[in-house]
């Protein structure tokens, strides 16, 4: 089942937000699998302290975006093909690597010296 219990909310982007990037995250891990079953939007919101209806939103969102499926009453499970795990998995490591540059840029460091400590770090146990 996808958990909640670890999601820490912040003030840099909405909540809703917060928790569909948290879920695409277990998937990008693998740790949410096809078929996983999600918490009900009550137990998440109360998991969170958050309001039912901003659960809600990220469910949409979630459903939108094609990666969980709801089945009436039965609740909500993962949904992930072959063409959503790649779209989840360029995602986040894009940005990943997007937001290193960025704050490799923005520290001044040089392309060279960027590549060699990847390279120096990459070998470490």
């Amino acid at each position: 089942m996808v958990q909640f219990h670890d999601l820490t909310l912040t003030a840099r982007e909405p909540v809703y937000q917060q928790i569909a990037s948290h879920v695409k995250r277990q998937i990008f891990r693998r740790t949410a699998q096809d078929g996983d079953p999600i918490p009900s939007r009550r137990e998440i919101a109360a998991t969170l302290a958050v309001n039912p209806n901003t659960v809600q939103k990220a469910f949409r969102l979630m459903e939108e975006e094609g990666f969980i499926r709801t089945n009436g009453n039965a609740g909500s499970v993962i949904f992930v093909d072959d063409a959503i795990l790649h779209r989840i998995d360029e995602e986040l490591t894009r940005g990943m690597v997007e937001q290193f540059v960025q704050d490799a840029k923005d520290n001044g460091l040089s392309f060279p010296r960027v590549i060699s400590l990847i390279g120096e770090l990459w070998e470490k146990d």
